[in-house]
């Protein structure tokens, strides 16, 4: 095997989320040799042990940590977006950022009247540390210049602000788990408070888990609802969309709902 190709295969070992290197057959470190090596040579009677026996440590069980609630005091603490960050990537006790190569936290303008919340990052938006820059984030990137926003647009009426419910890559992009929502909710809510947009979109079912309590996107999309004191739209993912090509119908129907909203209620800010 050439340079090349062990470089490709020890990428496509990262990418599938190996992080350490292991032996063909397991080793017991533990386990003793069959049978204690034989002194030749006579043993002299042993003496009595006068000294006495040395005490067992006292075994402490560790005290259960509430994640939820440290991730609350963290997320409370942050005066603003630049602090919320530095919180989220101090946070100790989420084991996603273990495997993760970069921090995802957000992209666009803060101050945008919209602001979208995805699911998590995958393998594009891990090396890159942005959220929605892969094949998904490119359409949705379509979409939104569709009904006049972009994430990088200067002004507040045309910018979109964009962020994941989870900041770090899920181990071979599986879904999120409940425990690992639960942990993030607290900075995805102090979030959405520091951005302080008009309108919220939610990409995807775990998005809607997240800050509705609820599942079901087919059945949850297009309809405006509310969270965080704020109107929401939940909208079917883009990478959903990709696999579904027919409901980018339904899709664009949400999309021009966001247009008429945000037309409606232009300049009540």
């Amino acid at each position: 095997m050439d340079h090349r190709s062990a470089r490709a295969l020890l990428e496509w070992y990262i990418d599938l989320g190996a992080d350490e290197c292991i032996q063909d057959s397991p080793i017991n470190r533990y386990e003793l040799p069959d049978a204690a090596p034989v002194s030749v040579r006579k043993a002299a009677p042993a003496l009595p042990d006068t000294k006495p026996a040395p005490a067992r440590p006292r075994v402490v069980a560790m005290a259960q940590v509430d994640t939820v609630a440290e991730a609350q005091r963290a997320a409370r603490s942050a005066p603003d977006l630049a602090a919320l960050k530095a919180a989220l990537a101090a946070f100790p006790h989420c084991d996603l950022r273990r495997g993760a190569r970069n921090l995802v936290f957000a992209d666009g303008q803060p101050g945008a009247r919209v602001m979208i919340v995805g699911e998590a990052p995958g393998r594009d938006e891990d090396q890159e540390g942005r959220p929605f820059v892969g094949v998904a984030g490119q359409l949705l990137d379509r979409m939104l210049a569709a009904i006049g926003l972009a994430r990088d647009a200067a002004e507040p009426d045309q910018a979109v602000y964009i962020t994941n419910v989870l900041p770090w890559r899920p181990t071979q992009n599986r879904d999120p788990v409940a425990e690992e929502i639960a942990m993030m909710r607290p900075f995805v809510e102090r979030h959405i408070a520091l951005a302080k947009p008009e309108v919220l979109i939610l990409m995807g079912n775990h998005a809607c888990d997240a800050l509705l309590h609820r599942k079901g996107i087919l059945r949850l999309r297009g309809q405006w609802t509310e969270a965080a004191g704020l109107p929401v739209m939940p909208m079917t993912h883009p990478a959903y969309l990709l696999r579904n090509p027919a409901a980018k119908r339904e899709a664009w129907a949400d999309l021009l709902d966001v247009r008429a909203r945000l037309d409606q209620t232009r300049g009540a800010r």
